[in-house]
Parts: C-alpha cells; structure tokens; sequence
C-alpha cells in the first residue's frame, strides 16, 4: 500500500520511499453523470483511470498555459516549474505577483502519478499548494483564464472545484487576449456561470462567429459587456440587450448594412439606462447614440473608408429627425478618435452639431484625435466658446488647426486635470507655461502629457525659431516641477537638443519625474551634448593618402558584454543616468523625429526615408545598453537609431529586462545591411515572455537561423515583419509556425513576389488553421510536448497575411486585417500618452 501523505486541503504528497502518491479525500472522477465524491471502487476500473489521467491533463495545461511556457519537462514523477507572469490590467506594481512557483501534481488534481524509484527526497516531497489558505489559492487562480478555470481545473477535485466557482473569479470575464477560445467554450462557460458574470470583456475576438453572441443572453446580470471588434448585427443586438435589462457599459462595432430601425422596444428600453458607450463606426451612421439618453460617457472611433471596395466614394450624410439626434445633457467624457479620412471628419461634424446647441453643464473631458488637417467651422468654433464660457475641464485634446493662431486655451477653464494632449500643434513652450500649466499652480493632478510632434514646446517662441534650435531648459525645468507627478510623458517626433549648460540636459530634468510609468523621447533628445558636436578625424580613422601598403577600413569592434561597455562612457552620459533613476519604466520608445514608416495607414508604401538628424548621429549600441537598466521594462520600441554598429546593447536587454512583452525595431543602423542580426538572434533566445514582435529594416533577411532564434521565444503570438527588398525562406516560416505553438498572428510585407507570398500564406493557412480534431482530446499531453513539431495545434484566431510591400493593392489587403493586431503591432505609431489612462475597461 502506498503510504499516505498528508490530507490538509484535500491533496496529498506521498513520502519518500513511497512509489505511489496518496489520493485526495475528494474528487470529480467517475462518468459522466455521477456524483462528486464517488466511492475509490468508481474510480479503480481502468476506464476511470483513464478519465482521471485526462482531467488532470487538461487541469495541468490549463495552469501552465498562463506561465511563460510549457513545463521544461514532462514527467510523472511530481514537480513542475513554471512562472505565472503578470497579465495585462491585472496588477500594476512591478514584476510578477509570484515569480518562480514549484507546482506539485497534487494541486492540480489531487490525483498523483506513480514515483520512479531513485528520485531525491526534495523532488518527492514537494510542497503542496493545496495546503495554502483559501486566499492565496485565489490569488493564484485569478492568473490563470476563466475559461480555463471553469472547463478544467474545477472539475478536477471538489477543493478547486468550489474556489474556481468564487465570485472573486466569475464577477468578471476577460476573454479578448484568449486567442484559444472558441464557440464551444464559450457556449459552455455562459452555461455554467453566465448568471454569475457582471463584467465581459470579448474586445477584439474576431475569430469567433457571429452566432456566439446569442450565448451572452444567459448573463442576465450583466452590467458591463465590450464586443469591440466582434461580428454582430443590428438583429441579433436587439435580441440580446432586450434580455440584459441591468447593462449600464456597452461597446459595440457598427458595421455596414446597421439598421437602428430594427431594434426593438425592449432593447431601445435598455440602451435608454446605459451611461457608457463606446461605438466603432465601419459606414456613415449614428448607430445607437439616438438611443443612449442617458449617457455620461461617449467614446468614438472613426473608421470610415473613403472609398467602398467597388471604388465608389462614400458620403459621410445621415438621416435628420427627431428620432436621430443624439442626447448629450448628462455627458461627462466626449471622446473621438478619427482615421485618416474626409469622410470620418463629415460625420465627427454631425455627432458635434448638437453638442454645439447646447454644451452639457457636466462636462470634464473632451477628447478629439484627428490626423492631419481638420479645419474649425462655425460650430465647432460656437461649441468651443461656449465650452470656454460654461464648463471646466479635466482633460483636453483638440486638433491642431483648432488650437494654433487661436487664444483658445487663455480662455479654458481646468480644474483637476489629468490628461493633456497637444500633439502636432505648434504651442510654444510660453503659452504651454502661462496658458496650460499656469505658473505651476494645480497641475499636481496632471498624469499624462501627450507634447509629440509639438515642435516648439520647449522653447520660449515658436515665431523666428528653427525646429534645430536648441531648447530652453527653464520651460522643461518649470514642467517637470509643476507636473510631479506625471506617468505618461511623449515627446517625441520633435527635435529637442540639450544646449551645453551643466545640469540642464533634457535627461538630468527628466530624471525628476520618479513616477513615469511610459515614456517617449526623440533619439536627438538623448544625446550628449560633447558627442554630439562635430570632430576632426582623428589619425587612425584617417585614410593614407601615400602609395604603400593597403589598410583595411572596418568598423571599429564593441563589446558584447555588459561589464565592458560600463568600462566606457556610457555610466557616465545622461542617458545612462535617466535610465537608471526610472527603475519603474514600463513603456520606452526612442524614435528618430524624421522616422516615417514604410507602410502608412490609406496610402502607398512610402520607398523613400528622411534622414537622421545630425545630433542622432552618435546615438548607438552603448545607449542601447543603458536601457537594460529597466529590470521591469514590458514595452520597448526603438526607432531610426543610424550609429547602432553591432548591435550589443539589445543582448544586454534581452538578459536583464525579463518581463519584455513587447518589442518593435526599425531603421537601426545603417540602411543597406541589418548589421544587428547576429545580436538580435542572441536576444531572442532569452525573451521567454516575448508576446508580440514587430520589425522594420530594409533588405532583412527572414531565413532559417532568424527563425531559429525566434522559436526560443515561447510565449510568442504576434509577428509583423516589414522590409523593402526583404527575402524570406518559406521553409523556415512554416518550421517556425510548426515550433511556436503560441503564434496567431503572422504579418510579412517584403519584397518578395506575389506568387511566393500567397503560396506561403496558403500553405500556413491550410496547416495550422485546423478545427478541433476528436483525437486531439484522446492523447497524453506528455506524447504531444515530446512531439510538438508533429502536432498541428487548434489555432482557432490565426491570422496570416503576407504580402509584397510595394505592391498597389497593399491598402485592400490592409483593410481586411482585424482592427486589434492592426491598431497595436502592424502600423508603427507612438503609443504614450495615446489616450487618458483607463480610459476604458
């Protein structure tokens, strides 16, 4: 007989010496239909065995799934090491809750496998996280998906079965980064605890069909429900909110061929009690605004085409009546992001007319993104009058024609604000101290500034100054004491040069701001002063000019280390000293202010770059190296840094930024030739949390030893690569894709011909885009981990799209990508300070 371990919590671990683990006290096993808890007789038969075995797979999957990866060996004879790492809008402190967790087969399922003899004692007797308090087993569930919570790990003892039910788990549901889930599950979740869900969260699952939306009729509790981004018609809206009579937070897209007149009574009945709405607008439509009088909170997003897919113009006209003006009296927050476009900036026109007539008395924020030129009319010139006159705001974005040459913001009224965004305008640095911050006084609430693109922000004038002129380090020094406590600072796509004063470069002020969360700074800002100023050559970079014996010109060689890079200069520069004050820094992007993308939004591939500026011209690898001093960095985008010569710096990130979630390159380098191929290989193998990669470099090359590389990074789903003159090698994209099971999303715009690319995009397509086939479910995970490469996973959101970059139909092929992978990795823009923070749920 086995010898029993011990019984606190309900799973046991056997003692050494021991072949067999003890059962729990309690389990889920036997048939389909029976009862918990069934007698050890209902259990012993071989098919109740098998059964168990399959339940504490699943269960072991399902925790795993949430870590970095698969376990690093999968054995029956007891521990498992993973890593639960923090996911998004979960936790906001630094780092992982966790860290490194030894899992004992116990907690999973209660049931353990058998013990090969000769295992050490620490091994066998691993500590048992069922013996932990209620609590902290909460805790640790709420990491790990619901879907999985609820399909898995609950059936696979009566302990978890009752904490994966606790309301702390069900009250809300978080589906839109759960690229595995599918009709099925969802249907099933809603039936077992769609009364206990208030909060649903499907944003962005595009995957899923449009008749899964009929299985959100049995939460009839909901208060809150976001399906941005999912298939839904005016017909099945009406069905479902005519059911969910306590919504109060509805997010929903308005496709073509929306028919506000087919809702019904019932559902007009529950669009009249919501207060939040947040509409994504694909056609010319109010959508259901007319029906929301209730609403405090209205978010916006412009998406409207020009252009239909025949090539007809489209109208941005609406129907006028009674029945079609929107109800703004109660409005708090008026947000509206736009999409290049004429035909978005029609239709903004028409949701601002009735705020024109009558500006509400409650409005905090006000919020309106337009690229490009958006000229002020009469009304919107009447609704910022009055705006001025009657209310005081929180938060302010305008576009820039609606602010520069106007003494608009001498007349606004503030009161706590949080979020200011200017960008693109041509505010000077004396209007932005005297007009917004106002001397210093109450902008200590002030979170997020938003200065890209704002050229002269930093200087006293904007009327005879250059764009290259230095800046006036008073004006940075006045913001950064009157803003403390700023967490999202963008000053990108301006050129903002430090003068050689001591101790007022733009890093050593920055430095102050101990809270910043994400920041955005043009590559220029970052330079030292000294370095940046010209040299003679000097006699060893010199050519001979004498008949001799020839001397071979190279680049001078780095080191690849860390230890002797600091042994140079770059402990001492600014840069090095701003990253080592901002411990904290989540979010970094350092971008070339003449960067442009190589594939804009409506338009065609752009073939030509600007160049760098000249203070960015020193700006490389021993910078890069700096930023390695950001021990919880999850976000970083490095933009057209043209004096990266090796690449070292990005090993030194790979290595001490171990929560990189994100990563974007583009442009390092000289132009030519990816001269930091080899360094960013040797990074790649240690990002093991790595979810999303986008890079942009002319003539890369995709083969079989980048790919390799890339196959380390485990937790990998989104891959965008763009390249002018870019080749790849179809072989090791589909290795790749075979490897990484983890991937969803693959994007590759080269320069490759068409018929290469469809042919790769098929062959993706036709392998990996597979249903759930019966005898996925028959077989030990063990057998499919040790053959993985064999194993073609369910991938149910895969979404490929490879393409040649400078081919004319690249905007249609644009316009069928799902507006989540396109707005966060495909097109390159600067992403701090975007939007005001937890501007949605």
């Amino acid at each position: 007989m086995a010898a029993r371990g011990s019984r606190r919590g309900g799973g046991g671990v056997a003692n050494r010496g021991s072949r067999v683990m003890a059962a729990p006290e309690e389990s889920l096993g036997g048939r389909a239909g029976e009862e918990p808890g069934r007698d050890a007789a209902g259990l012993s038969s071989a098919r109740g065995r098998r059964r168990r075995w399959r339940l504490w797979d699943r269960a072991a999957a399902a925790m795993f799934r949430c870590g970095e990866g698969l376990p690093r060996r999968w054995r029956r004879s007891g521990l498992y090491e993973g890593r639960f790492c923090r996911p998004q809008n979960r936790h906001r402190g630094p780092g992982p809750i966790l860290g490194h967790c030894t899992i004992s087969v116990a907690f999973l399922s209660g049931y353990a496998p058998e013990i090969i003899s000769g295992e050490s004692e620490e091994e066998s007797n691993g500590v048992n996280l069922m013996e932990f308090s209620d609590e902290i087993l909460l805790h640790i569930l709420s990491y790990v998906p619901c879907t999985d919570l609820v399909l898995n790990v609950r059936r696979t003892c009566r302990k978890l079965a009752t904490l994966c039910l606790d309301k702390s788990l069900t009250h809300t549901v978080l589906l839109q980064k759960d690229y595995k889930v599918n009709k099925d599950k969802v249907k099933q979740l809603m039936r077992d605890i769609g009364k206990e869900i208030y909060q649903l969260n499907m944003a962005g699952c595009y995957w899923l069909p449009s008749s899964t939306v009929d299985h959100v009729t049995r939460c009839k509790n909901l208060v809150k429900l976001n399906l941005s981004g999912c298939h839904l018609t005016s017909l099945r809206l009406s069905k479902m909110l005519s059911t969910l009579q306590h919504l109060r937070s509805l997010a929903i897209d308005v496709n073509p061929g929306f028919d506000a007149s087919q809702l019904s009574s019932e559902c007009k009945a529950t669009l009249s009690r919501v207060s939040e709405l947040k509409q994504t607008l694909y056609t010319p439509s109010y959508g259901v605004v007319p029906c929301c009088t209730s609403l405090e909170k209205l978010l916006l997003y412009f998406e409207i085409l020009d252009r239909s897919r025949e090539g007809l113009m489209l109208s941005g006209q609406l129907m006028v009546g009674e029945s079609n003006v929107p109800h703004y009296q109660n409005l708090r927050i008026f947000y509206a992001r736009l999409a290049p476009g004429y035909v978005n900036q029609e239709v903004v026109r028409l949701y601002l007319a009735v705020l024109s007539d009558r500006t509400p008395e409650n409005l905090h924020a006000f919020l309106i993104s337009a690229p490009g030129s958006f000229a002020e009319t009469g009304a919107t010139k009447n609704l910022l009058d009055s705006m001025a006159r009657n209310v005081r705001l929180d938060a302010l974005q305008l576009p820039k024609a609606w602010i520069n040459g106007s003494g608009l913001l001498q007349h606004l009224k503030f009161n706590n604000p949080f979020y200011f965004s200017f960008s693109r305008c041509t505010l000077s640095g004396g209007h932005l101290i005297q007009r917004v911050i106002n001397g210093g006084k109450d902008l200590k609430s002030l979170t997020s500034l938003n200065l890209s693109g704002c050229v002269h922000c930093l200087a006293p004038e904007s009327l005879f100054r250059k764009a290259e002129d230095d800046i006036d380090s008073s004006i940075l020094e006045s913001l950064v004491v009157s803003c403390c406590n700023l967490r999202h600072l963008n000053l990108s796509a301006a050129h903002h040069h430090s003068s050689e004063s001591i101790g007022n470069h733009l890093c050593q002020l920055l430095s102050r701001l101990k809270h910043l969360l994400s920041l955005a700074l043009p590559v220029c800002s970052i330079t030292d002063v000294a370095a940046g100023v010209e040299k003679p050559p000097t006699a060893s970079n010199v050519v001979p000019q004498t008949f001799g014996r020839k001397v071979r010109i190279g680049i001078q060689t780095y080191p690849r280390n860390l230890a002797d890079q600091a042994n140079q200069k770059i402990e001492s520069s600014v840069f090095w000293a701003l990253m080592g004050s901002l411990r904290f820094l989540e979010t970094l992007e350092i971008i070339g202010s003449s960067f442009s993308s190589a594939m804009p939004r409506n338009e065609p591939a752009i073939r030509n770059s600007l160049p760098p500026c000249v203070r960015a011209q020193s700006v490389g690898d021993s910078e890069v190296a700096a930023i390695s001093q950001l021990t919880y960095l999850q976000s970083l985008t490095l933009a057209q840094l043209p004096n990266i010569l090796t690449g070292s710096g990005l090993i030194n990130i790979g290595l001490q930024c171990q929560h990189l979630r994100t990563l974007s390159l583009a442009n390092l380098g000289m132009l030519g030739k990816v001269v930091y191929m080899s360094a960013l290989m040797d990074m790649l193998k240690h990002c093991k949390c790595l979810r999303d990669l986008r890079l942009e470099q002319p003539y890369f090359c995709a083969g079989a030893q980048f790919f390799q590389a890339l196959s380390h990074c485990s937790s990998l789903q989104r891959l965008c690569i763009v390249s002018r003159s870019g080749t790849l090698q179809s072989d090791a994209v589909m290795s790749f894709m075979a490897n990484c099971l983890e991937v969803i999303m693959c994007h590759m715009f080269m320069g490759e011909s068409l018929t290469v690319c469809k042919t790769l995009q098929q062959s993706i397509v036709r392998r990996f885009y597979i249903g759930k086939a019966p005898w996925v479910a028959s077989l030990k995970l063990d057998i499919l981990y040790q053959n993985k490469r064999s194993f073609q996973a369910e991938r149910p959101a895969l979404n490929v799209v490879i393409f040649p970059l400078l081919h004319e139909d690249l905007t249609e092929v644009i316009r069928d990508v799902p507006m989540r992978h396109l707005d966060e990795i495909t097109l390159f823009k600067s992403r701090v300070a975007e939007e005001p923070p937890n501007l949605w749920w």
